[in-house]
């Protein structure tokens, strides 16, 4: 193995490695500041929208002034109605591009946010994602990034509008008269403030919205998965009383947050309408007393409504922040579980492996999360080249050694050798490429039997497929398929038994050429005894160039191996040859003689 040097600052520009992961507001603006530039983009544009606004309602109120008063000349009006006419042109193509640059952003944002987000459950691996249900994965990357998407596509750009445009247009309207401009800037003030007493409640509604969200999400997809199980136990009528009451639960949490939705718009136009009637009526007495011009008094009139417009929709879009900041707390818990685990950690040593490397497990312990499952205090040795297998009672914590060996999970105590270099400083995916695995429960991907061989290596190609069914047994199983190798397969392996699936997870394993390191959870245990006996001679004939662990529930496995380590109670009993342990008449020979009674 050699040394690469670890790139450690490729996590930091993540939201996931703010130091406050529990706080939605850290998240949202370490993940904003992702996307800057876009956003700084869309701003600009917002301020020569405003810009263009100002140049439109003066040129309309230099049209109308001399129009009303009998004064207008018929060339000069003209001149204006183009000006008005191209500036109204211009106010459209920076309003398309100012919403292009802001959806364009969410947009990166989001799929950087998808990546991340299956990244954290990688990391967390199957012991991390065992107490999750799979809804709550899939409503924080479906819904939950959809409310961060709405908040950077809507809710930012009607910031940065909010803040530039009445300030534009103050800056224009004290020149024209001071008294408007004064009244705009003493009102503008209880539109935020108002947002600002209604967003605690806002807030606190739009969390347990989205809670509820989750809950709902989590619940139906439980009740897809397992439509067979709750059919066959006629409790699918109950399950669907269950959905019934979480939907409706989130139908009155949705109503309440639009209910303070509406409440604040009601009062912000309220206090926006009162506002600009101020300013209506102080202009319209000063023109009656000769004070004001009539174009200074519509240039005013024109832009008060201006003024208020980018306050009141940022009113309106209050409950998209607030369900981005319930998404983002979310988000940021998960992604902070997902920091634990050693296989989030930047590593700094490679895991090419010349040669079937030796692997030494030293006292090593693991139980996930205090739970008494697990594995307690084991030592032994895995040969180079050669076949060790490891038996137990159900529960023993075979196939937890398996999840710690794929990485999956970080050990309480000890450690993984492999040839000399532990296992939890090398590079996780590096390590996982050197590794053919073959789980007790084979999952099957939507697609064709093809497709699903070709996910054990990229450089799979037909003939090597051919090759290593033959030598697993599986082109016997694709002869008798309707469509042979282009056989669509289902999520769930629909059309194959469970011995087929098992046939499927070797051939996949035999694809993996250049693994050194196979780990076979019961390879055998679907299958008859004569289709075992051939599986544990491809084995057995594999071996001489890997290093091979075989968990063994069929002890006629344990046979044909190696060596072979039994575990009882998480901990290691006995180790040595299967001769050996056969008539030492300990714990493998009484899991023997339980087998043939």
């Amino acid at each position: 193995m050699s040394e690469t040097s670890a790139n450690a600052g490729a996590a930091a520009q993540s939201p996931a490695s703010v130091a406050n992961r529990a706080d939605g507001g850290t998240w949202l603006n370490a993940a904003t500041r992702r996307i800057r530039r876009p956003l700084a983009a869309s701003a600009a544009l917002t301020a020569l929208l405003a810009l263009s606004s100002i140049a439109q309602a003066w040129v309309l109120a230099a049209v109308l002034a001399p129009v009303a008063l009998d004064r207008a000349a018929p060339r000069r009006l003209a001149w204006l109605a183009l000006a008005f006419a191209l500036l109204a042109m211009l106010r459209v193509a920076v309003s398309v591009g100012a919403r292009r640059a802001a959806f364009g952003a969410a947009q990166t944002l989001a799929r950087g946010l998808r990546a991340e987000v299956l990244r954290d459950a990688q990391a967390l691996g199957p012991y991390g994602l065992r107490e999750r249900a799979s809804g709550d994965l899939i409503t924080r990357l479906v819904d939950g990034i959809e409310a961060v998407l709405n908040y950077v596509a809507r809710y930012l750009p009607q910031t940065a509008s909010a803040v530039l445009v009445p300030v534009l247009i103050l800056v224009c309207v004290f020149p024209a008269d001071w008294i408007s401009g004064l009244v705009l800037l003493l009102t503008a003030p209880l539109i935020p403030l108002f947002m600002a007493l209604v967003g605690r409640a806002a807030g606190k509604a739009s969390e347990q919205r989205y809670s509820q969200l989750t809950r709902l999400g989590a619940a139906f997809v439980e009740a897809l998965g397992g439509l067979v199980t709750l059919r066959q136990l006629g409790a699918a009528e109950r399950f669907a009383q269950r959905l019934d009451r979480e939907g409706e639960q989130y139908r009155v949490l949705t109503m309440q947050v639009l209910k303070l939705a509406f409440l604040s718009s009601l009062a912000l136009e309220f206090f926006a309408t009162v506002s600009i009637a101020m300013v209506a009526i102080l202009v319209g007495f000063r023109l009656l007393s000769g004070e004001m011009q009539l174009r200074q008094g519509l240039f005013v009139l024109l832009l008060a409504p201006e003024f208020y417009a980018p306050l009141r929709a940022l009113g309106g879009l209050r409950h998209t922040r607030m369900d981005a900041l319930a998404a983002a707390r979310s988000l940021a818990a998960f992604g902070a579980e997902a920091t634990n685990p050693p296989a989030a950690a930047v590593r700094g040593r490679s895991a090419i492996l010349a040669g079937p490397p030796e692997i030494r497990i030293e006292g090593l312990s693991f139980g996930y999360r205090g739970r008494d499952a697990g594995l307690r205090d084991c030592a032994f040795s895995i040969a180079a080249g050669r076949v060790t297998a490891l038996v137990g009672d159900t529960g023993s914590g075979k196939s937890t050694l398996i999840q710690l060996l794929l990485g999956f999970a970080a050990p309480e105590a000890g450690r993984i050798l492999i040839d000399g270099v532990d296992l939890a400083g090398l590079d996780p995916a590096q390590w996982r490429e050197q590794v053919a695995w073959v789980p007790q429960n084979t999952h099957v991907f939507e697609g064709s039997v093809r497709d699903n061989l070709a996910l054990a290596t990229e450089s799979a190609d037909e003939s090597a497929m051919r090759r290593a069914a033959a030598r697993s047994g599986f082109d016997e199983v694709v002869a008798r398929l309707p469509r042979g190798w282009d056989t669509q397969l289902g999520e769930r392996g629909l059309g194959l038994s469970g011995g087929q699936l098992q046939r499927l997870a070797l051939t996949r394993a035999l694809l993996r050429e250049t693994a050194r390191v196979w780990l076979l959870d019961e390879p055998t245990a679907h299958l008859d005894a004569d289709s075992a006996s051939r599986i544990d001679a491809i084995i057995a004939e594999s071996a001489g160039s890997r290093t091979v662990l075989v968990v063994a529930h069929r002890l006629a496995s344990a046979r044909a191996a190696d060596r072979v380590v039994v575990l009882r109670g998480g901990r290691v009993v006995e180790q040595g040859t299967p001769d050996e342990l056969e008539r030492a008449g300990g714990a493998y020979a009484a899991l023997l003689e339980a087998e043939a009674s």
